[in-house]
């Protein structure tokens, strides 16, 4: 007899309409952060913060977010409902930011930032992995665009805040600044309150996958889970080389805008302005360099941008006030911000897919270490050796985080799939 040949149907393309939700709402998450770093300069002023002081705030955030990373992995690897947490994490990112409009000391302003620290690292345990789940074929290409979405919020709030800034004062804007934070939850939870990943289930022959099952796992699955990733040596490179450039980027943030303000002179507007460029040429940069190391290699990317982000921090070190400081703050924005997504799709190819909230609260709960570390060694060099000397600092750090990429076997070079290669 003949056997019949049968044809498997290409499965169809998902509708990218999760992303774009779930990509708005990673753009509300960096868009307080981006509000608050225009702000800082004229909150040191009211409050007569030096250098130092103004690095300790960004520090205690950081540190918060670092304490907190790995458990809102967990929550996120224990917990099926996905949309809630998403929908959480926004309110608790835009309460704290509320109330920094009614501080009047620098302890409970400390105290508010370090609440928002916690608020923000329950997002990304939760959506990368999300995403990098139900679209597993254009992981890079979808974490890019998330990555946009935060691209988009650090760069269009520096521009609305410093054109408020010439109507209102710093408290009202974080006042009125609460309410679409508010608007997108409300639509997360609307939108995707329910969504689950779905899983495979076995039938009792074990031949076929049937009825999907929600992302649950026991704690001791998850303690197993757990214990292999410590033992993942790629994991422990990537988030430590991760953890330099953070660093880098929380620095940067923190005093590109004081520099700006307090040492060239520039009006609130002009900074948010300056700050636009810098997110603006990392918005671009970021599908571009998701999509190149789907078919490239996520090692060839992230060594080149490094490079390139060190090479023009040294650049802004040696133009110090003259008009090319400007320029090079685009470059630096393009080639510092291509790395991110590629980082997080790297990982999470080299991490269980049921451990993935984990292995991502892992990578920022290390970035959160850096980031908190940056800022205040930044404002002691400042304080002590001046503000330029900050930008060498930063220039260092980010070679630093080179080193730990080049550690990588070329084995684990993250080399795209030989079906990207062909296509």
């Amino acid at each position: 007899m003949m056997e019949a040949s049968t044809t498997i149907p290409a499965p169809p393309r998902k509708s990218f309409a999760d992303v774009w939700m779930i990509t708005l709402g990673h753009a509300m998450t960096h868009w307080y952060p981006a509000t608050f770093f225009v702000l800082l300069p004229l909150i040191g002023k009211e409050l007569g913060l030096s250098y130092s002081q103004i690095g300790l705030v960004m520090t205690c955030q950081y540190v918060a977010g670092a304490v907190s990373n790995v458990p809102g992995g967990m929550l996120a690897d224990t917990i099926g409902r996905k949309g809630l947490l998403m929908a959480l994490s926004l309110f608790w990112i835009g309460f704290p930011y509320l109330l920094i409009g009614f501080t009047h000391s620098y302890p409970a302003l400390l105290l508010c930032v370090s609440l928002v620290g916690i608020g923000n690292n329950l997002w990304h345990p939760t959506a990368i992995p999300t995403l990098a789940q139900r679209y597993p074929e254009r992981k890079g290409l979808v974490l890019s665009l998330h990555g946009m979405g935060g691209n988009a919020g650090d760069a269009l709030a520096p521009l609305a805040v410093g054109a408020l800034l010439v109507t209102f004062s710093w408290r009202e804007i974080v006042v009125m600044n609460a309410a679409p934070g508010a608007l997108m939850a409300c639509a997360i939870l609307a939108g995707m309150g329910s969504l689950r990943l779905a899983g495979k289930r076995r039938t009792q022959g074990g031949a076929h996958p049937v009825q999907p099952d929600a992302d649950r796992q026991s704690m001791q699955e998850y303690a197993q889970g757990f214990k292999g990733l410590l033992k993942n040596r790629l994991l422990i490179l990537l988030a430590a080389s991760s953890a330099f450039r953070s660093m880098t980027q929380a620095t940067l943030l923190t005093f590109l805008p004081v520099f700006l303000a307090y040492e060239m002179g520039y009006s609130p507007l002009w900074v948010g302005a300056c700050m636009f460029l810098l997110q603006a040429a990392g918005f671009l940069a970021s599908p571009l360099a998701g999509h190149l190391s789907d078919r490239m290699g996520r090692k060839r990317i992230i060594m080149s941008s490094m490079a390139l982000s060190g090479l023009m921090m040294a650049g802004m070190a040696f133009a110090g006030r003259s008009p090319a400081f400007i320029f090079l703050i685009a470059l630096v924005g393009f080639f510092l911000y291509a790395i991110r997504p590629v980082l997080q799709a790297w990982l999470l190819d080299a991490t269980p897919k049921k451990m993935g909230g984990t292995s991502i609260g892992i990578l920022f709960g290390m970035q959160a270490v850096g980031s908190s570390i940056g800022p205040v060694v930044g404002g002691v060099l400042a304080d002590r050796y001046g503000i330029m000397t900050t930008f060498w600092f930063l220039a260092g750090v980010i070679v630093v985080a080179n080193l730990f990429v080049f550690l990588i076997p070329a084995s684990n070079a993250g080399a795209a799939p030989s079906g990207a290669r062909a296509s």
